[in-house]
């Protein structure tokens, strides 16, 4: 039997803004009928999984903090790795905060050996000079992730980290490090979550920037899907593509969902490719 798990983005794969995709919670549940492994991977720092778990079980998910993965979690297992028991002055909220405190990371105020950032609405002037005084004085600049803007629920946009991050880089000169997608770090820790190798890996996503780069440079198989940031006709402004293109979540076929079948199916998918650039379910 060929084993076979996914990570799946959120906000234009299951769900945008507060509308549920279409075939979106029929495509969880399938995974959860047939005991395939499944995660839900966000560069969203702000919520715990428990907060996140609970939004999608009252939009009819079934799913519990388990099947949550977030750039803070990534982020403090990172930290915590290269310095147990580190300090860090913090720019973000709840989930950020509650992912560094269950790894023994220390949230200070001064001498910090990190100075951290994630999305939200705590930043300000005074927390922006002290986080660029900090950096300039030695404290190592990270970043949950670099994405430039947010969607809002009302579907506009806010400054993201990326943005926040940006301004303290050209304050000091210092690029921040970031463990969020597309970096393999998040995707390195989710999959070893699930207890899956890089073959056995499917990443679902519907940015190419972030869920395809990040899922093709671990060896993931990677599925696109058109109900949210990428249109297909932008798909030939990249240097990589999918493996499969789908215009949403329901479209993903039964054999992606029979692990008995999918190297089989795979193989099948391969000799199509050869043939066109990029299949489309």
């Amino acid at each position: 039997m060929t084993k076979v798990g996914f990570l799946i983005d959120m906000d234009g794969v299951v769900y945008r803004g507060t509308q549920l995709i279409p075939g979106s919670v029929e495509f969880i549940d399938r995974l959860v009928e047939r005991d395939i492994p499944f995660m839900f991977l966000t560069n969203n720092s702000q919520r715990t999984p428990m907060d996140i778990a609970t939004r999608l079980k009252r939009m009819g998910f079934a799913v519990s903090p388990q099947h949550i993965f977030t750039s803070a979690l990534a982020t403090a297992s990172y930290l915590a790795t290269h310095k147990q028991g580190g300090t860090a002055y913090v720019i973000g909220e709840g989930g950020l905060l509650t992912a560094l405190d269950r790894v023994g990371i220390a949230i200070v105020d001064h001498r910090p050996d990190f100075v951290v950032v994630g999305e939200g609405r705590t930043m300000t002037l005074e927390t922006l000079e002290k986080a660029v005084q900090m950096v300039a004085n030695g404290a190592k600049l990270i970043a949950t992730n670099l994405d430039p803007n947010c969607p809002t629920q009302d579907g506009g946009i806010r400054p993201g980290c990326g943005a926040y991050v940006k301004m303290i880089e050209e304050a000091t000169g210092i690029k921040a490090f970031s463990p969020g997608k597309p970096s393999p770090v998040i995707f390195r820790a989710a999959r070893k979550n699930l207890g899956l190798a890089s073959s056995e890996t499917v990443m679902v996503g519907d940015t190419m920037e972030t869920d395809i780069l990040g899922g093709i440079q671990l060896g993931f198989r990677t599925i696109l899907v058109l109900s949210g940031g990428t249109k297909r006709e932008e798909l030939r402004h990249f240097a990589y593509s999918p493996d499969v293109v789908v215009e949403t979540v329901a479209n993903i076929d039964a054999a992606f969902l029979d692990a008995q079948n999918y190297a089989v199916e795979e193989r099948r998918r391969t000799e199509e490719r050869s043939r066109t650039a990029s299949p489309i379910l």
